[in-house]
């Protein structure tokens, strides 16, 4: 199950077998301001994962924004979910909902300058 509205996103999943992995996650994002690396989103990934209580935040530049996913991914993997399992583009209507949103809250669009600082 995913459910998303601006500036959250809950994606929930029950174990089905003994093998398989379960999470209740919620996403919170908003736009922020780093003093050293300018504007951009901050996101929160909060709830649990295999039944265990979880809570990671980190902060994306407006560059780099459009990567989220690739962040959430590497967070479920930390906590155990394998890879194939882990990626939020699986539910892609709702990965291009949060992707549309968190372009319209940073105020985006084709052809912004960059700061290529920020992809070293």
């Amino acid at each position: 199950m995913a459910k998303f509205e601006p500036g959250h996103l809950h994606i929930e999943r029950h174990a089905l077998t003994k093998d398989d992995v379960s999470y209740d996650i919620k996403i919170d994002y908003a736009v922020f301001t780093d003093p050293s690396k300018g504007k951009g989103m901050q996101f929160t990934m909060h709830g649990s994962i295999q039944g265990k209580d979880m809570s990671e935040t980190f902060f994306l530049p407006k560059e780099e924004a459009y990567n989220f996913a690739s962040n959430v991914t590497k967070i479920f993997e930390k906590y155990g979910i394998p890879k194939t399992m882990s990626s939020i583009g699986s539910t892609h209507k709702i990965y291009d909902e949060m992707f549309e949103d968190v372009r319209v809250q940073l105020n985006m669009k084709s052809g912004d300058p960059i700061k290529p600082e920020h992809f070293e």
